[in-house]
């Protein structure tokens, strides 16, 4: 197996283009379409992407919400501020998290949100150095995390967000993520009727995106890094739907690389899918045969990161970078606000 090494998936973006807010109509960003074959580049509006599928393909959206995981609060013995994001739920109110300044907040170490509206603390230290904490108030977790959270914005985004929605599908139905699967952004209520319409199926299955999606690839040797893990779900109803379609010669057209990734995780070696949900840790990269998925619809992402790997796992290093060359060139908005590119 020919070593795969992080900067071969290098690029050179400037910083001005790190898309920093949504745009007004989701819609209306920009699309590249890329034909894997022939590593052919077309430019777009996203709206077309009706033009591009076909009656009897099968869209598969990840329907995970976003929770405002992240909390500001202030160390009770000391009033020093700390920041809570939170990363998965262990039980009812115990949470996996990633405290800032994680040095001071040893087991015993309490927070408060709020005025005191929601209390916390610290119960033990647990791999990377995150912390189990468990959470004290009155009423309803999810209305007082509603209140006092804020959405969990990606690092490289400093402008605050606006409405909170828009870091949210429309379609968003199950909290669990901290982060969003962007590239379900820029479809409206309106634009997915149209493509139903057009004799294409929805499949709706679920993914709770982690922090560890924006967590760097350290080792130059790719094939040293660890990947996260993540809660998946797919229903009798998804299963049913994308199985039917992949047997009628239907296209599997994932939408983002969470879908991507729940497909290739549930699907057995044959493509069939059955109704299940676990944990995923699969890592896509090139040399990788895919067993489900045929076309990807997802945002432009980080340089060396696992998410540009898995999209060179379908279309080709080569070609993806060149097409990332034309996106710069061209002036295309990146990253979780950015623009789409369709692989076909």
């Amino acid at each position: 197996m020919v070593e795969l090494k992080k900067s071969d998936f290098y690029f050179d973006l400037p910083e001005e283009l790190i898309a920093q807010d949504p745009l007004e109509d989701r819609a209306s960003s920009r699309l590249l379409v890329l034909n894997k074959e022939t590593g052919g580049v077309e430019h777009h509006i996203f709206r077309d992407i009706v033009h591009f599928l076909e009656p009897g393909d099968c869209l598969v959206l990840n329907n995970t919400k976003v929770i405002p995981a992240r909390l500001l609060g202030v160390k009770e013995e000391t009033g020093a501020a700390v920041e809570v994001l939170l990363l998965k739920r262990k039980e009812k109110d115990v949470w996996e998290t990633l405290v800032r300044p994680g040095k001071k907040m040893r087991p015993g170490a309490k927070i408060s949100f709020g005025n005191g509206l929601l209390k916390a603390e610290v119960l033990e230290v647990v791999e990377e150095g995150n912390r189990l904490i468990r959470f004290s108030y009155d009423g309803i977790f999810e209305e007082v995390l509603d209140r006092l959270g804020e959405m969990p914005l990606p690092p490289y985004i400093t402008h605050k967000l606006q409405d909170k929605n828009r870091y949210q599908t429309v379609y968003a139905k199950y909290e669990g993520s901290a982060a969003a699967p962007t590239a379900g952004l820029h479809f409206t209520t309106e634009l997915l009727k149209e493509i139903e319409s057009g004799g294409v199926d929805i499949a709706y299955v679920t993914l709770h995106v982690g922090l560890g999606t924006f967590r760097p690839v350290k080792e130059e040797n790719v094939l040293e890094h660890h990947m996260h893990s993540e809660y998946y779900e797919v229903s009798k109803e998804a299963a049913d739907l994308i199985n039917s379609a992949k047997e009628k010669g239907g296209r599997i057209i994932c939408v983002g690389t969470t879908s991507a990734r729940t497909l290739e995780s549930a699907a057995d070696e044959n493509g069939h899918l059955t109704a299940c949900s676990g944990n995923t840790e699969i890592f896509i990269y090139p040399g990788y045969r895919f067993k489900i998925l045929d076309c990807l619809l997802t945002n432009f992402h980080l340089p060396e990161s696992t998410l540009i790997m898995l999209v060179s796992a379908l279309a080709g290093r080569e070609s993806v970078l060149a097409a990332y060359r034309k996106a710069v060139e061209e002036k295309y908005r990146f990253f979780s606000f950015g623009d789409a590119m369709f692989i076909r």
